[in-house]
């Protein structure tokens, strides 16, 4: 009898599922985003071994996000059709190995091949990725659950920069040996994924049969007859593009053209990241109260633009570190949650992953041209700002495109 007690007991203390799945993924974006951070701190460094351009490091990036993107529907296709966890850990331990092969080239060819293959292994993880995690947070806590799982994103961004900048600008050790660092615990947070996450799949079969001859299978094309998931698609590419801007060239920008030194960079530029945490959660509980997500995207996205067009244009650097903090507050990792929920509340269940899928390819496809295109107008302007400004204006169309959005009875009405 006592024993059953001590049981009950054990069991009102456990931790409930769907917790656990936003701890598993929330660890999963950490290492997502430090594997990717840890390059660009060190960008001048690889230009100066390799004797690059700036638009030839922005290719670097590129190629990796042109890899990740174009597998986003593929891998989401695949994740709703057989297992999403077989296609999400596979893809996060080959993208493990590969951030540790990375650190071993010796050419410019070689970074690109690993950068593309990287790509993929990472390209298996958003839509698997939040079609679990949407199918098991209660709807109630939907925009905070993936607010606190993208903030994973913020940690991996900040330990990146500060620990690529501190290894190889403060203390001298070479490029490198972030690579080598971070790949390690990569591989491990894959096989704990792979511990925790539970998926039934043996019933699928039969229930795609079911929806099949009731002719309500999703399909791909059906997305996009979806004007609110037409809208997210859009609004997640302006979105992106801005984000890559600075994630990809703000080290960069603050050693060439505000003169900082060091762990100084990877500290500065960390900024963003740790005021997106109390952000996300703040506008993703918001979000969830409301029960709308319109009125958040249309306060975020013109904030971001003014803070991106700042970051450019001030020369006060007590300034300059306010509007860091600004876009953080109010820039894509805020924003995400938002689009995220906004894009379950209107796509069906049973297309979970392939309607993330195409959401992140969209985003994804700015992440693409963002790295190159900023580079570009770098070499032939003199300066960042050019990329920056660009940034800020697709994030005011953006704002304009999310005017087109219906939520209420008439965005029930048009749902898939």
């Amino acid at each position: 009898m006592e024993l059953q007690k001590v049981e009950q007991v054990k069991l009102s203390y456990s931790i409930p599922y769907w917790i656990k799945v936003v701890i598993v993924f929330f660890l999963g974006w950490v290492f997502m985003y430090a594997d990717r951070a840890i390059l660009n701190p060190v960008m001048g460094n690889i230009k100066s071994e390799f004797g690059l351009t700036n638009s030839q490091v922005g290719l670097i990036n590129s190629v990796f996000f042109l890899t990740y993107a174009a597998t986003q529907i593929p891998f989401g296709i695949l994740g709703d059709k057989f297992s999403r966890k077989m296609v999400l850990v596979p893809g996060f331990v080959l993208f493990g190995i590969l951030t540790w092969i990375t650190g071993t080239v010796t050419s410019l060819v070689a970074f690109l091949l690993a950068a593309a293959v990287v790509g993929i292994g990472q390209g298996a993880y958003y839509g698997p990725q939040f079609a679990l995690s949407s199918e098991v947070i209660p709807k109630k806590y939907r925009s905070l659950g993936s607010a606190l799982i993208n903030s994973g994103g913020a940690f991996g961004i900040s330990l990146g920069y500060i620990a690529s900048s501190s290894l190889t600008l403060a203390w001298g050790y070479s490029w490198r040996t972030s690579f080598y660092l971070f790949a390690v615990p990569t591989v491990l947070v894959g096989l704990f994924i792979w511990k925790v996450i539970k998926e039934e799949r043996k019933d699928w079969p039969k229930v795609h049969r079911q929806k099949s001859s009731a002719n309500t299978g999703i399909t791909l094309a059906s997305l996009f007859k979806n004007r609110n998931l037409i809208v997210s698609y859009i609004v997640v590419f302006c979105s992106l593009y801005g984000f890559f801007v600075i994630l990809t060239w703000l080290p960069y920008y603050l050693q060439t053209e505000r003169g900082l030194q060091g762990s100084q960079v990877g500290f500065i530029s960390s900024l963003t990241a740790w005021a997106a945490i109390p952000g996300a959660i703040l506008f993703s509980t918001i979000s969830d109260k409301l029960g709308r997500r319109k009125p958040l995207v249309f306060i975020l996205l013109p904030c971001a633009a003014l803070s991106i067009c700042a970051i450019a244009y001030i020369q006060d650097f007590s300034l300059l570190i306010v509007f860091l903090l600004c876009y953080g507050l109010t820039g894509k990792i805020a924003l995400d949650p938002v689009l995220v929920a906004f894009v379950a509340d209107n796509a069906p269940k049973q297309g979970y992953s392939t309607a993330f899928g195409v959401f992140n390819f969209s985003g994804m496809c700015s992440s693409i041209l963002a790295p190159y295109i900023t580079g570009y107008l770098a070499d032939k302007t003199g300066s960042m700002a050019a990329g920056f400004y660009l940034a800020a204006a697709l994030l005011l169309v953006g704002c304009v495109v999310m005017t087109f959005a219906q939520e209420g009875k008439k965005a029930e009405a048009e749902a898939v």
